[in-house]
């Protein structure tokens, strides 16, 4: 590791006239990585010249990003690919410094309002209807027709503090406490919309590892009840209203329509969400930075740049 001395020449020497020279040093900055980060933000304050403040910044943004590149491969090598830990990391894209803590408190406050009202007799309607009252009265919760594309509706934390989100989000949060009561309630990866399964059973571990050693049709376990719209208030339908759904919309019915998806599938949907919608507020950068993620997650033919790009990231809003 560089001494404190070496450290802020380098950061010094961005300010240099020399785009070439420049360059270099940012690189070398990059080289070292993460443990730069301290070093870089007590010297921003110091800096005077708010093109080199912004050269800063940049370079910040830039390790962060390679930190969380880094992140999401080990989630993606993990067998249970855990929903909870994956929303985090895509949280931390915009807010590098949430505390996963934080999320945590947040979520189990609901489940322990829910927890309250369950009995252990209940049908799985009863369980539902318990869930819809505290999840939408209690705490708040609906869906965010105003601003349906607004980015902030794909950061775990800013639903859970505007309660406000998209179908997929608000389903998260819905399934993210469900399971913690150990009700079976999983996603549904339908197109155009995003729902709930209530299962007759519980589904564990990691659905892509489950239905790996033979086609999701042959297996046993896990009937869907009925299905919940997280969007609506937690609707309750049927398969019946779900094909009649798929048939308005011009959608040939398919049978993982139906059934629960992966946690990576989920991942990869609340990624397509926010890179349209960095898209639309044309927020290229961002929008070429999340098509990386969703690229290392597997997600085919997306155009990325390179791992460090020497373009800018733009700034925050």
């Amino acid at each position: 590791m560089l001494s404190e001395s070496e450290i802020k020449s380098l950061i010094t020497l961005l300010e240099d006239d020399d785009p070439e020279v420049a360059s270099i040093i940012e690189s070398r900055i990059l080289s070292i990585g993460a443990e730069m980060i301290p070093h870089l933000e007590s010297e921003w304050p110091l800096i005077r010249d708010i093109e080199h403040q912004q050269k800063v910044e940049n370079i910040i943004h830039k390790i962060q990003f390679h930190e969380l590149l880094n992140e999401f491969k080990v989630w993606l090598n993990t067998e249970k690919q855990d929903l909870f830990d994956a929303c985090y990391l895509v949280a931390k894209y915009k807010f590098p410094e949430l505390q996963k803590e934080t999320l945590s408190v947040q979520i189990e406050k609901i489940r322990m309002d829910a927890w309250l009202e369950m009995h252990y007799d209940l049908s799985p309607y009863e369980r539902v209807k318990i869930l819809n009252y505290v999840f939408y009265q209690i705490h708040g919760f609906k869906g965010n027709t105003e601003n349906y594309h607004d980015p902030k509706n794909s950061f775990l934390n800013q639903v859970l503090e505007s309660k406000k989100g998209n179908p997929i989000m608000l389903a998260i949060v819905y399934i993210l406490v469900a399971q913690k009561l150990n009700i079976p309630i999983f996603g549904v990866n339908l197109p155009q919309h995003f729902v709930m399964a209530y299962m007759d059973s519980v589904v564990s571990g990691n659905l892509d590892a489950l239905y790996k050693t033979e086609p999701m049709e042959n297996k046993k376990e896990g009937q869907v009840l009925f299905y919940i719209n997280a969007f609506n208030l937690g609707a309750v339908f049927s398969k019946a209203n779900l094909e009649q759904f798929l048939k308005q919309v011009g959608i040939e019915p398919k049978f993982e329509f139906f059934q629960p998806c992966s946690n990576l599938d989920i991942v990869k949907r609340i990624l397509r969400n926010l890179s349209a919608a960095y898209e639309k507020s044309n927020k290229i950068y961002k929008q070429k930075e999340i098509q990386e993620i969703l690229l290392l997650l597997g997600e085919p033919n997306l155009n990325i740049y390179s791992e460090f790009s020497t373009e800018d990231p733009e700034p925050e809003e």
